[in-house]
């Protein structure tokens, strides 16, 4: 099989591409409204894009809460999404008004970050503290208006949780992160890890 994705319909059931990049991290993204209310919410495209010093993205379909919130007070922080968290951030996912903090329904409690405002899930074990760099629009190649754009930050402080910390070392395999699969409702746990060996 062979087509253009940028054709309307899709010789598929579902759009395919959700399923061929996998597993896809979850950013859980949490920001603050002008009027100090904490906005929770998932998003299927985010990564780290650079190390030294770190960069993540994460991609909005729309200007949901979190881009205008990230642009507006400049900061924004992403909670790594596990296992046990995994109910919790599906109801965050829920699309509700600005007056509304997805935390609250799905009874999250939150913890302050150090070097931003906006807080981090205090039951996950990790959490990135970001400021807000840029927004990169995504034009079609036909010239054409793009729903989808990038928004950037710089990680300018990191949480780990002490259990994760095992000989000076990161492992996450007891706390099994999910990710995105394809589709709407399929995800996958980080529970195997093997390691290879680089050539010299």
């Amino acid at each position: 099989m062979y087509f253009d994705p940028r054709d309307k319909e899709y010789p598929l059931k579902n759009d395919p591409l959700t399923t061929l990049v996998v597993p896809g991290p979850i950013g859980w993204i949490s920001t603050i409204n002008r009027n100090g209310i904490v906005n929770l919410a998932p998003y299927s495209f985010f990564n780290a894009v650079a190390s030294r010093p770190p960069f993540v993205m994460f991609s909005s379909a729309g200007r949901k809460h979190s881009q205008t919130n990230a642009e507006q007070s400049g900061e924004f922080v992403h909670s790594l999404t596990t296992w046990e968290l995994r109910e919790q951030m599906s109801i965050t996912s829920a699309e509700v008004g600005v007056d509304v903090s997805e935390a609250d329904i799905a009874h999250l409690e939150m913890a302050p970050s150090i070097g931003v405002k906006p807080p981090r899930v205090k039951r996950s074990p990790v959490a990135f503290e970001c400021k807000y760099v840029q927004t990169v629009e995504l034009p079609a190649t036909d010239g054409k208006a793009n729903p989808y754009s990038i928004v950037i930050g710089q990680v300018i402080g990191i949480y780990i949780a002490d259990e994760v910390i095992i000989d000076g070392k990161v492992d996450l395999t007891s706390e099994r992160a999910i990710a995105r699969l394809g589709g709407l409702d399929q995800y996958t746990s980080v529970d195997h890890v093997f390691k290879m060996k680089r050539p010299g």
